[in-house]
């Protein structure tokens, strides 16, 4: 009992802003009668949620799954390719450019010429979280596989290290840190961008559901996908952000 009093402090204390929000939003739904369609209230929400955990949990887990192994492979290939770039100038010449420019492209815009070429399927959702990912990665881990401490490079010279060698075991280990940076960037991206992929062209997913909700004027389910999106997000920015600080600290 004790440490369920102090669970409850602790939570009010970090998260009154929110709550008070809350609060707020209830009392002025309840007091205006504006009518759910326009807005539902926030216990209705919480009910559809509470009601109806499969739906959740089935279209969560689908847009979890996708967004994890889309990050996985988009942090992969970047990191493969910033890699690739600094063994080759010229290969870095072409590739930074062209990495800039794709980066600057919207997501909304790529996801109708993805989908025309792997078609409208969980494929092209896959796809588009791995380009997201990717530019993190690469533009991270490249400025990382550039960042050596100070006279480390004269130290390998002198050794005699060829350049292998120095990737290996100077080069690559200065770029952890910058490769964790992008990964707590790319984290959160991963689960938008999922979204936004199944919003315009998937069957399930919470991108999908959003959609079918919001099309059927359910809103307390658009409301409740969009705080389950939310959580996921911020859990996997949370996570990230402390696997992150642990790398730093041990690499310092």
């Amino acid at each position: 009992m004790t440490s369920l009093i102090n669970v409850l402090r602790t939570g009010i204390s970090r998260y009154w802003g929110v709550i008070l929000v809350l609060g707020i939003w209830q009392l002025w739904v309840s007091v205006t009668g504006v009518n759910a369609i326009v807005m539902p209230r926030p216990l209705d929400v919480l009910r559809d949620l509470v009601g109806n955990p499969s739906v959740y949990l089935h279209n969560g887990g689908q847009t979890l799954g996708l967004a994890v192994a889309g990050l996985a492979a988009g942090m992969a290939l970047g990191t493969l390719i910033a890699a690739v770039a600094w063994f080759s100038r010229l290969l870095s010449g072409m590739l930074v450019p062209l990495a800039m420019i794709f980066s600057s492209i919207p997501v909304v815009a790529l996801i109708p010429v993805i989908a025309r070429i792997l078609g409208y399927n969980l494929t092209t959702v896959f796809a588009i979280i791995v380009i997201i990912s990717f530019f993190p990665a690469f533009v991270f881990t490249s400025a990382g596989l550039r960042a050596l401490p100070r006279g480390s490079e004269d130290l390998f010279h002198v050794l005699g290290a060829n350049k292998m060698s120095k990737f290996l075991h100077l080069v690559l280990p200065a770029a952890v840190p910058n490769w964790m940076i992008a990964l707590r960037l790319a984290a959160p991206s991963a689960i938008l961008s999922a979204m936004v992929a199944e919003f315009l062209m998937g069957q399930s997913g919470l991108g999908y559901l959003f959609r079918q909700s919001a099309g059927d004027f359910d809103t307390e389910r658009a409301f409740g996908t969009s705080v389950v999106a939310t959580m996921i997000s911020v859990i996997s920015f949370t996570l990230s952000l402390q696997a992150e600080r642990r790398v730093s600290a041990r690499w310092r």
